[in-house]
């Protein structure tokens, strides 16, 4: 049977890729223009990790590794992580190593959780126990929180959503809380980038999500592709505009459900912001 035997070939051969592309980390370096930046946050540098999955079968773990290694490679000024560190408690110890090489970020590192941190998730490889802290490491991890630091004389606000009220809310959000009442720039971590619709004007300037892997397993076709993960998502990946606030949507680092990647190469992405 040549027609089997060439049709088991070329499922295979997609096997083989697609689990090798889910360890090809793309560097994406972006350019951020932004309204009023003050001229001491000029060039200053963010480095967005997303959905590592830390545990999950497949090569996680290697690539959280060589993600971490390609970020400080860029001498980031601030490290963001918008969620799904884990999916299974085996991932803690490699999780946690890596995340302490975060500490001499000069701005500090960030994240929020996601649903697989709060073993929300159809994931049958996710063993349903929640992620609860970063305390051992030098990651500040937000959960409907803000705090402020600052780089020459300009203020930074780093602002972060608990996944499981913005589960309950979606949509609507209302992220107006976290809003900061006076900072030169303001950031806005939230693993589900739906958040989006949520924001008026002037609330943040940059939001930094995750949540859809790029779709994970994609079908290309002239001018576009389907995603056969989330493939309803109003935003699917890259940098989104409206009226003053720019989100930026990784494809993730990590795997869920299958340990592969089809035309969704996980990506670690250096955002240097500019004077619009």
């Amino acid at each position: 049977m040549p027609g089997a035997r060439k049709i088991a070939a070329i499922a295979l051969a997609g096997v083989i890729w697609s689990t090798w592309e889910a360890t090809w980390l793309d560097l994406q370096r972006l350019e951020i223009p932004l309204a009023g930046l003050h001229p001491d946050l000029e060039g200053l540098r963010v480095a967005h990790l997303a959905d590592l999955h830390a545990g999950a079968p497949g090569w996680n773990a290697r690539t959280l590794r060589r993600a971490v290694d390609m970020a400080l490679g860029e001498d980031p000024h601030l490290v963001a992580i918008s969620g799904d560190l884990r999916s299974r408690t085996r991932g803690d110890a490699g999780l946690r190593r890596q995340l302490r090489r975060l500490g001499d970020v000069p701005l500090g590192a960030y994240a929020v959780l996601g649903n697989h941190d709060y073993a929300n998730a159809r994931d049958p490889f996710a063993d349903g126990r929640p992620l609860t802290d970063l305390d051992d490491t030098p990651v500040r991890l937000l959960t409907d929180q803000r705090v402020e630091t600052s780089l020459g004389g300009a203020s930074v606000a780093i602002a972060g959503v608990d996944p499981r009220r913005a589960g309950k809310e979606r949509p609507p959000y209302d992220a107006s809380r976290l809003v900061p009442p006076d900072a030169d720039l303001s950031l806005l971590l939230a693993h589900y980038p739906d958040v989006f619709d949520a924001l008026r004007p002037g609330w943040f300037d940059l939001v930094l999500s995750g949540h859809l892997h790029g779709g994970q397993i994609c079908i290309p076709y002239p001018g576009g592709k389907l995603r056969l993960a989330h493939p309803r998502e109003r935003y699917a990946e890259g940098v989104y505009a409206r009226e003053g606030t720019v989100m930026h949507l990784s494809r993730g680092i990590g795997t869920t459900f299958v340990p592969m990647r089809f035309a969704a190469r996980p990506e670690v992405a250096v955002l240097t912001l500019r004077a619009a």
